[in-house]
């Protein structure tokens, strides 16, 4: 019997009948088509994982109870914080996805001089919204107790102005040193992508000028999502949890 693993956005009470949101809802009753009785899996980003079991199941409302809890915690124990220009269609999605399984802690969308998404704060809201469930999804299906911080859509300049522990790097085909060159850092690393077309020789500069070190990834020019998951899981595996 499949289990369903369920993002319940709100506190969980062990022994309480509660709602599951809508798109939960929508989820399992009309995607999975579950019945009253069938056991659940539910987290809500606190760390801890929720056995439980359907109590009602209509089209418009789901109900469960919690019966135990468990803390259970699959976090990489390397801090990794992408900084991923904004990219059009789906493929910003794809790299808020797989950063999730990768096990990135914090993510952080930047508008740059080639980002072509231009909204408005109203559009950049839904926008983040829409991200949001991207990366809940993501952890119903990773296994992952515990939401990556997603950081609002910030200018790059003001991005690379905000202090951290961490280890900058950014990639630049002119780099001399390749990624794989890089020592362990004990606060692990936060990781500067560009979008389509890359970040402009100026970014690059003032990434360095703000303490970026520029390593490389090969020979070939990658696609701004194969970058951000091709170095994230390198830094995995050399540093992390792989």
């Amino acid at each position: 019997m499949r289990i369903p693993r369920i993002f319940h956005p709100a506190p969980i009470t062990l022994d309480t009948e509660f709602e599951l949101s809508a798109e939960a809802t929508h989820h399992v009753a009309n995607v999975l088509r579950l019945r009253p009785g069938h056991p659940v899996v539910l987290f809500n980003g606190d760390g801890n994982e929720y056995s439980g079991v359907l109590v009602n199941v209509s089209k418009r409302q789901v109900v469960v109870e919690a019966d135990a809890c468990l803390s259970l915690s699959k976090e990489s124990p390397l801090y990794l914080h992408l900084g991923q220009g904004i990219s059009k269609g789906d493929r910003m999605e794809t790299v808020l996805q797989k950063a999730v399984e990768l096990g990135v802690a914090e993510i952080t969308p930047l508008i740059t001089e080639r980002c072509s998404v231009k909204l408005d704060e109203k559009r950049w809201e839904k926008k983040t919204q829409q991200w949001l469930k991207i990366i809940s999804g993501a952890c119903e299906q990773c296994g992952r107790n515990k939401l990556p911080k997603l950081n609002p859509p910030t200018a790059l300049g003001h991005w690379l102005a905000i202090s951290t522990k961490a280890q900058r790097i950014t990639l630049a085909p002119t780099a001399n040193d390749p990624i794989t060159k890089l020592a362990y850092h004990s606060h692990g690393y936060q990781l500067l992508i560009g979008p389509e077309g890359g970040l402009s020789d100026n970014e690059i500069h003032q990434a360095q000028e703000c303490g970026y070190l520029t390593v490389s990834m090969g020979p070939r020019v990658l696609r701004t999502e194969t970058a951000a998951i091709t170095s994230l899981s390198i830094l995995q595996a050399m540093h992390g949890d792989f």
